[in-house]
């Protein structure tokens, strides 16, 4: 008989939903599953999260897995900090949701017609960013706490809209309150947005191919794995919030057959609410050289922007 997989999870109705998926996957997979709630530093404050940093929700969970407390740890990718912990296994990145951002706005309106002056809520210094760069005369403002509290800012009058990750709404059953989905030309998401990550003990090898032969989807893995690898050059020499999309591509070749490309792009803030984008494409498997090039191109360019004409 299998053993219970016991899966560490944030206690928050986002965290639970999706920890519930991975679960189901593995029930139905025919391997029992218990998930156990952990409370994370990030869960016990209201501090704006660049302020707390990079971690906060994952940190608790992946003590949790180290110390056998859980044998599997689900986590939101883009909360995991770039650099691995040795320690541990990324077992498994399942199918990414949507990783497109959303924007939930009073009266149904879209972006184009929310007038000057309304007030966009998002905690995001890089939706921040991009919105101030439309130069639609929006204010944003910051703001915290789960989906049902932003989303209640809306409906008491208090904001005008809220921007939130597509890929939230849709694991909480709440897509009918998004009055727009972002085209990535207008709001790039974050790095591994939409995906998830599921971790478990580097020695435990057992478990380890479990979750990859059940949870694994390698479109989804190679693409944040591009992404992911943009942020983590980019944190070395850039400060400034950043976005980055990268999408498995089909492209035909001469002789008949399809060749599978990997087309990545991001976006950096510079100076004075403009932002530098750049891309790149190639093979698959090239994916964090590639995240790495898009990386050194971005910070080329903003830094010849920031500079500025003979300087």
């Amino acid at each position: 008989m299998n053993k219970t997989l016991r899966i560490g999870t944030r206690g928050s109705a986002l965290a639970m939903a999706q920890t519930a998926w991975v679960a189901e996957a593995l029930e139905k997979a025919g391997h029992p599953t218990e998930l156990v709630p952990v409370t994370t530093p990030g869960d016990q404050s209201s501090a704006p999260i660049s302020e707390i940093g990079v971690g906060v929700f994952t940190s608790a969970l992946r003590e949790a897995l180290i110390a056998g407390e859980v044998d599997v740890a689900v986590h939101s990718f883009k909360d995991l900090p770039t650099e691995p912990d040795p320690r541990l296994s990324l077992a498994a990145v399942p199918v990414r949701e949507d990783p497109r951002d959303a924007l939930c706005a009073r009266d149904g309106l879209t972006l184009d017609e929310l007038p000057p002056g309304s007030v966009v809520g998002t905690g995001s210094p890089r939706r921040i960013s991009q919105l101030k760069a439309l130069g639609r005369g929006l204010e944003v403002r910051g703001i915290r706490g789960n989906i049902d509290t932003r989303l209640r800012k809306v409906t008491d009058g208090e904001l005008d809209a809220v921007v939130l990750a597509r890929a939230g709404l849709a694991r909480v059953g709440r897509l009918e309150v998004i009055t727009e989905t972002l085209d990535p030309q207008v709001m790039l998401s974050a790095p591994a947005q939409g995906a998830l990550a599921v971790e478990c003990r580097v020695d435990d090898v057992d478990t380890e191919h479990l979750l990859q032969s059940v949870l694994d989807d390698e479109a989804s893995r190679v693409a944040v794995t591009a992404e992911r690898a943009m942020l983590a050059a980019l944190e070395a020499g850039c400060s400034a919030p950043v976005g980055a999309l990268a999408e498995v591509t089909e492209e035909p070749r001469a002789d008949g057959r399809v060749e599978k490309r990997l087309f990545v792009r991001g976006v950096v803030a510079a100076d004075d609410d403009q932002l530098v984008r750049a891309s790149v494409t190639g093979e698959t498997t090239a994916a964090e050289q590639l995240g790495r090039e898009l990386a050194a191109r971005l910070l080329e360019a903003r830094a010849a922007l920031v500079s500025g004409p003979g300087q």
